[in-house]
């Protein structure tokens, strides 16, 4: 099992203990309402045996995802260099 399961809204209505129970084990259950999930009920983490009061989530280091970044044949830019053509383009002529 890894760790999540689909709960019908009317069992978590009827039997809302044995739900959170099963949360409360670390177990992520998604809500579902006519087979359709509406929602998730997550765990709190824990934090060397220290409840943290947030969800446990996977791992994501970029939310959006792959970026497929074209190449248009300009300069590669090093950090410092991305970042003086960024301030640079913010400043004002003046």
């Amino acid at each position: 099992m890894d760790g999540r399961s689909e709960v019908p809204l009317r069992e978590l209505n009827q039997q809302t203990s044995r739900v959170m129970a099963r949360v409360a084990a670390g177990e992520t259950v998604t809500i579902t309402k006519d087979g359709v999930p509406i929602g998730d009920i997550v765990p709190h983490g824990v934090r060397d045996g220290i409840r943290t009061g947030r969800p446990v989530y996977a791992l994501r280091i970029d939310p959006m995802g792959l970026l497929d970044i074209p190449d248009l044949g300009g300069p590669v830019l090093g950090d410092d260099e991305l970042g003086e053509t960024l301030r640079g383009m913010g400043a004002v002529d003046g």
